[in-house]
């Protein structure tokens, strides 16, 4: 009896001491930063990898682009289902279990020893990705009031997650330098786990749907993924097949029918639907989710065409294309803290509009790229412009996206603005590499040589993105210039009351 009164004191003793650092806000902010910076790191991080993994598998140039898009999708498709699940299960316990799949997918993904099994585990761990991110959210928007203090922690977040991404190929080079492409994936096993000890012990569990209508719409997050894998691969498969073969018509139909599919289910049979319409009642909702979207799908491309053409077409080594990404990083970090500092005063709007219009004048400068010119003037200032304007953005787009959500809520709206985020990169990356491989292709056909033919396409590539950016600014326009907090929390309830009174 002695030994087993001596271990609850020592279990009261712990639960007392995490109790205390449940308390500091600080400490919360750094572990769900840890566990953000992990999720949004495993987005770039392959781009400076990917010619050495294309080299060791054998992969395809069209079936490299699985590599980032396995794990975008996954993510994408099921952020939404997990944000709901966030709300109604517990955000600790959906940390945790983000935590210890993404840990082991990333495990897998070191191991893997064909293309099938590395896309596989990448999907995983994209599923993982999306059980732990709206956690993150989630308890960082329970630990801050709204205000001042949580328009800087989520400017905090949003830096430590933009600096994930552009910081990415920085770590992968060095990595893939250094040691091998596998250690790129084995980087996050001592990260992942550390933090799951520390969450266990000091992040809260908060209160699920206390009603017991614990219902999560299975049927809407399958026809998502489906519907945008089954897109992507037909934009992915139009390189080789052409646009109108029989196999990618095929795919479009399936993608478009299984899209139009969820949106009856969450129009009219989900109980408990991933993406309730009367959210986007909000203008601000509304607005920050097409930003969100757009700046996706301009940055998932401006890394992955920066990584081939620096290492295929002027020959750097992973190391130096990892060190020409520094500037990148620095820049999006920078745009980042303006942002969040600024916000209080001047709303999310000037932000929303200002940093995709950085973005989309940064690629119509890298749109001018070719073989010869100096690094400083093709990639390393219009890099930085872009990454400034993504800085600038991000904040912003959390913000405006979550602003005036109740907190039974909040992990619904963060999963839906990085779903847009997400589904943007996804498939504004399958596009505009589909449009550049084209382009390269018709360009070697025409008698010019491969390094020339790429380039071209890379330009093309970077001259769609600058288009997508500039549409994502104006979409900013939608958010309202005044913050008005209450707004969307009245129109959420107004709804509420329409529905229970139909």
């Amino acid at each position: 009896m002695s030994g087993q009164a001596a271990g609850e004191r020592v279990t009261a003793e712990i639960r007392r001491v995490g109790a205390r650092f449940t308390a500091a806000p600080g400490l919360v902010l750094l572990l769900v930063c840890l566990g953000q910076f992990m999720v949004v790191l495993d987005v770039s991080v392959v781009n400076v990898a990917l010619p050495s993994i294309r080299h060791d598998l054998g992969f395809s140039a069209s079936g490299l682009q699985w590599v980032v898009n396995a794990y975008a999708l996954a993510f994408a498709g099921f952020l939404l289902l997990f944000g709901r699940a966030a709300d109604l299960f517990g955000r600790r316990r959906l940390l945790l279990a983000g935590l210890a799949l993404f840990s082991l997918a990333s495990l897998l993904d070191g191991l893997a020893t064909s293309q099938g099994e590395l896309v596989a585990a990448r999907a995983l761990q994209g599923l993982g990705g999306a059980v732990l991110t709206p956690a993150t959210l989630t308890i960082l928007i329970a630990t801050y009031s709204e205000g001042r203090a949580r328009a800087r922690a989520l400017g905090v977040w949003s830096a430590v997650a933009a600096a994930g991404g552009a910081s990415g190929a920085l770590l992968g080079g060095v990595i893939t330098q250094f040691l091998t492409w596998r250690w790129i994936f084995f980087i996050n096993l001592p990260i992942g786990i550390a933090v799951l000890i520390a969450s266990s012990l000091f992040v809260a569990e908060g209160v699920g749907d206390r009603e017991g209508r614990r219902h999560l719409d299975l049927a809407g997050a399958f026809t998502v993924t489906g519907g945008l894998v089954a897109v992507t691969w037909g934009i992915v498969r139009s390189q080789a097949a052409g646009w109108g073969s029989p196999e990618v018509l095929a795919a479009f139909a399936a993608g478009i029918g299984l899209l139009i599919a969820f949106a009856i289910i969450e129009g009219r049979w989900a109980r408990a639907p991933l993406v309730p319409l009367r959210l986007f009642a909000s203008r601000s909702i509304t607005g920050s989710n097409l930003v969100a979207f757009g700046v996706g799908a301009a940055l998932f491309s401006v890394w992955y065409f920066q990584s081939l053409y620096l290492q295929g077409v002027r020959g750097m080594t992973p190391l130096a294309t990892g060190l020409t990404f520094l500037p990148q990083t620095l820049a999006i970090v920078v745009g980042a803290q303006i942002s969040s500092r600024l916000m209080p005063r001047l709303g999310a709007r000037p932000f929303l509009v200002g940093g995709p219009l950085l973005i989309s004048l940064g690629l119509l400068w890298m749109a001018q790229v070719a073989v010869g010119p100096a690094i400083w003037s093709s990639v390393l200032l219009p890099g930085a412009l872009v990454t400034l304007g993504a800085g600038l953005a991000f904040p912003a787009i959390t913000v405006a996206a979550t602003a005036g959500v109740p907190r039974s809520e909040s992990g619904l709206a963060s999963g839906v603005v990085n779903t847009s985020r997400q589904v943007g990169g996804s498939l504004g990356l399958a596009a505009l590499a589909t449009l550049a491989a084209d382009h390269a292709a018709a360009l070697t056909q025409a008698g010019h040589a491969v390094p020339v033919a790429l380039t071209g396409g890379f330009g093309l590539g970077f001259a769609g993105g600058a288009v997508i950016a500039l549409a994502a600014g104006l979409s900013g326009l939608l958010v309202p210039g005044v913050t008005r907090r209450a707004e969307p929390q009245r129109r959420v309830t107004q709804s509420k009351g329409e529905e229970a009174a139909a």
